[in-house]
């Protein structure tokens, strides 16, 4: 059983959604995707593990946003993607990878469904 966190250990819903994954028995691969940014290619695959567009993925309020040139009416998918491997702490967080699917832990227990 393959189970990822892409997990930021400064945001307290990334923490529970660890938290709650070993209470659970799940010992997850742990990847700190502000220091091991996700590449546009992984950024895709994700994206259709999840089931969403681009623009549910990031995170409109970070000031990288807005120094990237984004907005959430005209950008492209292409340009959220290419934004989000930029600048890291554009995406969501946390989410959680098993195998061919993955949730966004917000509220942590989503992720659980995947399990």
């Amino acid at each position: 059983m393959s189970i990822t966190i892409l997990h930021n250990p400064r945001c307290s819903k990334s923490r529970q959604t660890l938290a709650l994954l070993q209470e659970n028995g799940i010992q997850p691969l742990v990847r700190e995707y502000l220091k091991d940014p996700l590449n546009t290619a992984e950024i895709s695959e994700l994206l259709a593990k999840l089931g969403l567009e681009a623009k549910s993925l990031i995170r409109p309020k970070e000031d990288d946003f807005k120094l990237a040139g984004l907005d959430l009416k005209t950008s492209s998918e292409a340009a959220f993607i290419e934004a989000m491997a930029m600048h890291p702490k554009l995406m969501e967080r946390p989410v959680v990878i098993h195998n061919d699917r993955a949730r966004i832990g917000r509220p942590p227990e989503c992720v659980l469904e995947i399990l």
